[in-house]
């Protein structure tokens, strides 16, 4: 497991983002490197020299938040990586009921130093915004959106969002050209109004999604469908596959996904995991439906082997690599280049269970 999280001494006066080079910059958000050893690095720039428990070539090119204050930065753009997020709020207003990042009643605003992350990306990078629900700070969030857009167009973004606070009033602001690079990932668990509501902890949710749905059409957004794939909305993958393709046909793309055994998740995964080795069919369905109108789906999360071939080509390698792993029985395996692995915290139990393709 990669660290995102590094114990730091800085002697500034308020938290900072830099960008971490090897060799000396002249760049005003640079950090160049003094000093370093296998287990540590001293790096050196306008805020003054930080230590990092981590060596230097780990951190290259890397974009980090330091908090002198909590003797902390964090590693909010990896350099060289394809899975790069940042948490904007832990605040949020469902509760459901596989959350891997139970919220929070509290919220920082870091807006500004977020907007200087985003600014310090590898040209043509896509940056992932998560929370929390970050539309809760939907003004803000735009705003650095458009902000960075604007000084990158180079950049992209995809914004993870529960789709509860789209109004008529954001249409006209969304049909903005800046909004083509960017896509909102939105999830929908079931074609049920009662099903997907107890799901997500908030009475009235299916029906406050499908107006943002219809908002979001009209402002011409990018939308990816996202479903995770869970016990007691199974049978009915099918119903809302039809669901979709006829009430939501707009969106680009529908992404079901494997279940991960964190946060909320971990005291229910009983009663919610999915084992797809015995019980594909309902899901199977769901991807020939979308696949007969057009519908391009993908399967994120899960093993190859877990799926059977005729619809492993929807499987995607999604997983981050800073919290992936294989089990031993994929080392042989010659697919493991194109296999989505496990999370890190995945059952161990359950982690044997591969067959090498």
């Amino acid at each position: 497991m990669i660290p995102l999280a590094l114990t730091a001494q800085c002697d500034a006066p308020a938290p900072f983002v830099t960008r971490l080079r090897r060799a000396r910059s002249d760049h005003p958000h640079d950090s160049w490197c003094v000093a370093t050893t296998t287990a540590q690095s001293v790096w050196c720039g306008l805020r003054g020299l930080i230590q990092l428990d981590c060596p230097a070539a780990s951190l290259d090119g890397d974009v980090v938040l330091v908090d002198p204050g909590a003797d902390r930065a964090e590693r909010m753009l990896r350099a060289g990586s394809r899975h790069n997020s940042l948490l904007v709020t832990e605040r949020c207003d469902q509760l459901c009921t596989m959350c891997s990042q139970p919220p929070k009643k509290t919220h920082t605003d870091r807006f500004a130093l977020l907007t200087e992350a985003c600014l310090l990306a590898e040209r043509d990078a896509v940056i992932g915004i998560t929370g929390g629900e970050p539309t809760l700070f939907k003004h803000a969030l735009l705003g650095m959106i458009e902000t960075v857009l604007s000084e990158r167009p180079d950049l992209r973004f995809h914004v993870l969002s529960n789709g509860q606070h789209f109004e008529r009033g954001d249409i006209e602001r969304l049909r903005a050209p800046h909004y083509r690079r960017v896509v909102w990932g939105i999830p929908l668990y079931a074609d049920d109004a009662d099903l997907h509501d107890r799901i997500v902890g908030k009475a009235g949710a299916f029906e406050r999604l499908h107006d943002s749905f219809d908002h979001l059409l009209l402002a011409g957004a990018r939308v990816e469908l996202r479903t995770v794939l869970l016990a007691n909305a199974l049978d009915r993958l099918p119903y809302l596959a039809r669901h979709v393709v006829v009430l939501l046909s707009h969106v680009e793309q529908w992404s079901l996904m494997g279940l991960e055994n964190i946060g909320f998740a971990r005291s229910r995964w009983a009663k919610l995991y999915v084992d797809l080795r015995t019980q594909f069919g309902p899901l199977g369905e769901a991807l020939d439906i979308a696949t007969l109108h057009g519908l391009p789906a993908r399967l994120f999360n899960l093993p190859l082997c877990h799926v059977p071939s005729a619809f492993r080509h929807h499987a995607v390698a999604s997983i981050s690599d800073w919290k992936q792993r294989f089990a031993a029985g994929c080392a042989s395996c010659r697919a493991r280049s194109d296999c989505s692995g496990f999370f890190e915290w995945h059952p161990a139990h359950l982690l044997d269970e591969v067959e090498p393709l």
